[in-house]
Formats: structure tokens, C-alpha cells, sequence
């Protein structure tokens, strides 16, 4: 509990020379018990000028030895090692601190702050979960599913989700959700079909005709009667309830603004415009050429 944390990349590990092609030579036991009594004193070193700093809680990219380990209970201090390169990045942003990989200077290091770690299992994985972070811009998000299909679409749909989220948060303005406003914009394209004079009144009915499509859509993938529910839906505007659409809960037409459902402007603008130049695409093609494919001769050869 109120965790002082300081986020190192530092090495840890005492019991190899790092410098490639080194080598050592002695001449007796007690040698190579001098040499290593010297790593212990200088990583000893090295953990008290870590706990120098205001902290209870070391956690380092690289591995951390059980000498310094020891060193570090000894002295209170919580110490975690092996930590994933962008998982310490992404904790000191919302820690408030810093990596950091000299500790000659303890005043000029930032070190985050959390409010409690404690480890939690899920599943068959063991992990560490910090709460109560100062900047509560980040969290982590656990997709568990039977298989990797289905955590692969639950992903898809999560990042969908995010990604509309963030196009709200840029353009700030909703339309109402269940199929409303495809209703309301087959509507208004139906009324100025039925003033307009010649073969475009055909083209904007079949255009009123494809937005309805969409509330159709949603009925069948809920598992209910399209046809009967976009006919309630498409009655109750004529009728002038302007916010009625698909309320997928209980199978039947119901007000998106009592039930809370909206979408984003953008996201909605952004679909009308593909499929409106999708659309305009296929109409431009004159014609298809389409080429015999090449006769295959038989092959007489030896194999």
C-alpha cells in the first residue's frame, strides 16, 4: 500500500564478466573468493545508492540476482524483475515517474506513486495489478475466451469500440442510434423524391431504399423479424416520432432517447460517404472484358 516506486533498466546479476572475450586468470581458490567478494561489495554499493532514493518499491527491466534481492527485503524494499520494456514505459506515464539507470542523484529522479500492488491470477497467469495510479489515463484490459477465435473477434470489436470512441472525442456531436437516423434520412430523401421530376426520383428512392437496409440489418442480427419491425419503425416516423428506433433488448421498436442510444456523427458521416462512393463506382463501370483462360495442353513428356 502507498506504493513509492522508482523504474530502473539496469543490470542486476553479478555472477558474469559482460565484457566479451574477457578473461580472468588466478592463481588459487582464494582468488577467484576475492573476486567475488568484490562484485558483492560493489553491487552492495549499488543497492544502497538505489535505496537512497524516497521509494519501497524497485522495479527493473533486467533480471535482478538473489544477492541484491536479499539486499533489497532486508532493507523493506519490494523488488520486481524481468519487467516487459513497453509495460514500464506505459507504468511511468501513469506512475508519474521516470526510468532511470544511474542513481548518482536521488533529488533529480521522479518516482511514480500508486496507491496499492498486489498480484492477482487469471486463469493459469500470475500478474501484477497496480491501483489507485495518479494519472488514471491507462488500464489493462483482459480478453478470455474458449478460443483464439473468439478472443481474436472480441479483440476486433474492442478496438472498434476505442476507435469510435475516439472519433467522438474529436467531434463531439451524435445522431441517434437502432436505426433512427437511417429512418429519418430515408424519409427526408423520399420527400424530395416524390417533388423531383424524372429518371433521378428513381435513383433517390432506390438510395431511401439501401439506407433502410441498415435497420434490417440490426433486426436480423438480433435474431428478430426484420420485415415486421422495420415496418413499425418506418409507420412510427411517418407518424412523427422522430426518435423511435430498434430496441435490440426486447425485440421492438422503442425511443433511443429514453434508452440512451447514440453514435457518433463522424463515424455515421464517414459511412454514408463510402458507401455512396462505393456505390457511384460500380455504376461507372461501362463494361466487363473478360479473357479465355489459356487451353492447357497435354503433356506427353516423361516424367
Amino acid at each position: 500500500e502507498n506504493a513509492k516506486i522508482l523504474i530502473a533498466n539496469t543490470p542486476m546479476d553479478t555472477d558474469k564478466i559482460k565484457v566479451f572475450g574477457s578473461r580472468v586468470k588466478v592463481e588459487n581458490v582464494s582468488q577467484i573468493a576475492e573476486l567475488e567478494l568484490a562484485e558483492k561489495e560493489k553491487m552492495k554499493e549499488k543497492v544502497d545508492m538505489i535505496c537512497g532514493h524516497d521509494m519501497n518499491v524497485f522495479i527493473n527491466r533486467q533480471l535482478i540476482y538473489n544477492y541484491p534481492e536479499q539486499l533489497f527485503a532486508d532493507k523493506g524494499v519490494m523488488a520486481i524483475e524481468h519487467a516487459d520494456f513497453d509495460g514500464i514505459e506505459r507504468l511511468a506515464l501513469v506512475t508519474g515517474g521516470e526510468i532511470v539507470s544511474t542513481f548518482g542523484h536521488p533529488d533529480k529522479v521522479k518516482i511514480g506513486k500508486c496507491d496499492l500492488i498486489e498480484q492477482v491470477s487469471i486463469g493459469d497467469e500470475t500478474l501484477l495489478k497496480f491501483s489507485g495510479v495518479p494519472l488514471g489515463e491507462a488500464c489493462s484490459v483482459v480478453l478470455r475466451g474458449a478460443t483464439e477465435q473468439i478472443i481474436g473477434e472480441a479483440e476486433r470489436s474492442l478496438h472498434d469500440a476505442l476507435c469510435v470512441l475516439t472519433s467522438t472525442v474529436k467531434e463531439p456531436r451524435t445522431v441517434f442510434g437502432g436505426g433512427c437516423s437511417e429512418m429519418l434520412m430515408a424519409k427526408a430523401v423520399e420527400e424530395v423524391a416524390a417533388k423531383t421530376a424524372g429518371k433521378e426520383s428513381k435513383a433517390m428512392e432506390a438510395f431511401a431504399n439501401a439506407l433502410r437496409q441498415l435497420p434490417s440489418i440490426i433486426a436480423e442480427n438480433g435474431g428478430y423479424d426484420s420485415a415486421q419491425l422495420v415496418s413499425e419503425l418506418k409507420a412510427a416516423h411517418h407518424n412523427g416520432q422522430h426518435t423511435m428506433g430498434l430496441n435490440m433488448y426486447d425485440g421492438k421498436v422503442g425511443c433511443m432517447s429514453d434508452l440512451g442510444i447514440t453514435e457518433s456523427f463522424s463515424v455515421k458521416r464517414q459511412v454514408l460517404v463510402q458507401a455512396s462512393e462505393a456505390a457511384e463506382m460500380i455504376l461507372r463501370v461501362d463494361d466487363i472484358l473478360k479473357a479465355a483462360p489459356r487451353p492447357r495442353k497435354e503433356d506427353r513428356g516423361h516424367c
